[in-house]
């Protein structure tokens, strides 16, 4: 039987490069994105990394640093970015069927069977192609397991001899590799591990490599054993073509500006609500109980602190955007009090069961009228949406200004997904 081949592509800088992508003019220059309200930097350019700017640090304490070294800065546009991901995907998934999307910009791909004397080729056959037709640049890594295949991507990406791929398939290329790859960056193991490790002599993936597994998961976890037996070549984790069903959606976002009245925050519990509502249609699924929850800065020390959360349940699982928003509004009235100053609102839905109405029970009668009214309407506002833009239709709960909306001053147009907002060739 062939041993196991695995790929990990990684998009490099995935949100730098898709907003280069749409402005040429940014190639080979600083770039920045930053979180949600402009709080966080989230993605640097390779520029950005050489003056040592770090990932995740407040975007005010190096607000100076970065108008000096005019660094080009962006807010978050997750739009573009989940489109652009969709896009590198679609692409992926015709170099083999046996695909899993790890997060927006990875993805793991099954390779087994295929000859290791063609796997380069592969390799730089999906960069062209990927670069060619979306304009994201990727790092390609093969080897044994999706654990060495992380570790290979790691080397593609960070060693720019390699054009961006590395074949980590034999023992010589992985004895050369391992040592390069500290315990923290190693898939699984993390930081809070990595001193645990280190005071154990174990520095590095090499030597973690030459560990026994089933010593290593009495004294840590199977988690572990599981690690050394993947860093050994013996394949351990799978790839998982279908997505686990998610126990829980939850959506989230601090405020612009600090709110005390309550009628915004009623508008945000209803947007929440409504964005968490078609994710819910999108994955099939409906909810059976809504949960939501309000906050106050915890970290200001000026405003009283008060968080506060309540779930309802509705009568039936349900998927209606409308019939959510009455619960949630109902649940946010149990806990809004007066006199503060609220930081952040969010929704979570969960109790999620597959897209199938619930049977009539002796205390419970469904009816069915009612059932094909909800499931036009939300197919009509769902598929407006999708092909005019979303909040095309939306429901009044959610308000017209829309004051309390979280801060995004820098972000670039919805170049692939809003008619309006298409680029422009002049």
């Amino acid at each position: 039987m062939d041993n196991k081949i695995f790929a990990l592509i990684d998009c490099n800088n995935f949100y730098c490069s898709c907003e280069r992508v749409f402005n040429p003019s940014l190639k080979n220059k600083p770039v920045v994105v930053l979180s949600n309200n402009d709080g966080c930097i989230v993605a640097r350019s390779d520029e950005v990394k050489a003056l040592g700017i770090p990932m995740g640090v407040p975007f005010h304490e190096y607000e100076t640093f970065i108008k000096k070294e005019k660094v080009v800065v962006f807010s978050s546009n997750y739009s573009l970015y989940g489109d652009m991901s969709k896009r590198v995907m679609d692409i992926l998934s015709t170099f083999t069927p046996a695909i899993e999307i790890y997060s927006i910009d990875e993805a793991f791909l099954d390779f087994t069977g295929f000859k290791k004397e063609n796997l380069e080729e592969i390799g730089r056959d999906i960069r062209e192609t990927v670069l060619k037709w979306t304009g994201i640049p990727v790092s390609v890594g093969f080897s044994l397991t999706k654990t060495l295949a992380k570790i290979a991507n790691r080397i593609a990406k960070k060693e720019k001899q390699r054009g961006g791929v590395f074949l980590m398939i034999d023992e010589n290329a992985m004895n050369e590799a391992l040592p390069k790859i500290a315990t923290g960056d190693i898939w699984g193991i993390g930081r809070k591990l990595a001193p645990k490790l280190e005071n154990m002599g174990i520095k590095n993936a090499f030597d973690l490599k030459k560990q026994d597994s089933h010593a290593m998961r009495r004294i840590f976890s199977v988690v572990m054993q599981r690690t050394v037996m993947e860093l050994n070549g013996i394949s351990c984790i799978e790839i998982e073509e279908a997505a686990p069903t998610k126990k829980q959606i939850l959506t989230s976002r601090s405020f612009g500006k600090k709110i005390s009245e309550y009628k915004e925050i009623e508008q945000a519990v209803a947007w929440h609500t409504t964005r968490a509502a078609e994710k819910l249609r999108q994955q099939g699924l409906r909810a059976g109980l809504i949960i939501v929850f309000i906050t106050t800065n915890p970290f200001s020390k000026v405003d009283a602190f008060y968080q506060n959360s309540f779930g309802i349940t509705p009568e039936n699982p349900t998927k209606d955007t409308g019939e959510l928003i009455n619960l949630a509004i109902n649940a946010l009235k149990k806990i809004y009090k007066k006199g503060y100053f609220y930081h952040k609102c969010g929704v979570i839905l969960t109790g999620l069961t597959l897209d199938v109405p619930a049977p009539a029970t002796l205390f419970n009668e469904t009816d069915p009228v009612k059932e094909k009214k909800s499931e036009d309407l939300m197919l009509s506002i769902d598929n407006i949406n999708k092909k005019l833009g979303k909040s095309t239709v939306k429901y009044a709960a959610e308000g017209l200004n829309q004051s309390w909306k979280m801060r995004s001053t820098q972000k670039s147009p919805c170049y692939t997904t809003k008619w309006e907002e298409l680029k422009r060739v002049r």
